[in-house]
């Protein structure tokens, strides 16, 4: 059963400075890693496009851009897995999940950026992404911070 969780972060720095941060190639890789390290994505965040989501390994999750309307709002349609190279949309395990969604929303407010992201997770990840998506923001609040 999916359930969805919500997370927000207040960050000092303007709302696009915080999109390119969470967003970029480089940085991705650091606030993203609680989750994995070393991840890293291939594709573009444009509205409609293929993306990947990748451990070092090659795993990961093949995903699509549903909306996106820079610099206020993203979301990830998830279609799937990777395995070895090889994009799983059509299994029973996958259909028994797929699609789920991540989306980010940023916010102004009078002190910068407020980050609200709301996924849709499967009961056995819910601890985990409890425990590790304020990690990650904390990163990304960290790394935004820093460049103002």
């Amino acid at each position: 059963m999916k359930k969805t969780l919500r997370f927000t972060v207040s960050i000092e720095a303007p709302r696009r400075s915080v999109w390119d941060t969470m967003l970029g190639a480089e940085t991705y890789r650091q606030w993203t890693s609680p989750f994995c390290a070393g991840s890293y994505y291939e594709g573009t965040w444009d509205e409609g496009s293929k993306i990947h989501f990748l451990a070092p390994n090659g795993d990961g999750m093949v995903a699509e851009i549903a909306e996106n309307r820079c610099p206020e709002y993203v979301s990830i349609r998830h279609l799937g897995e990777i395995k070895n190279g090889v994009e799983d949309t059509t299994s029973e395990a996958v259909r028994a999940w797929a699609p789920v969604y991540e989306t980010y929303a940023f916010t102004e407010s009078p002190g910068g950026t407020e980050v609200t992201v709301e996924l849709e997770t499967l009961a056995d990840l819910e601890k985990y992404m409890l425990d590790t998506y304020p990690k990650a923001l904390s990163i990304l609040k960290e790394l935004c911070e820093a460049t103002r």
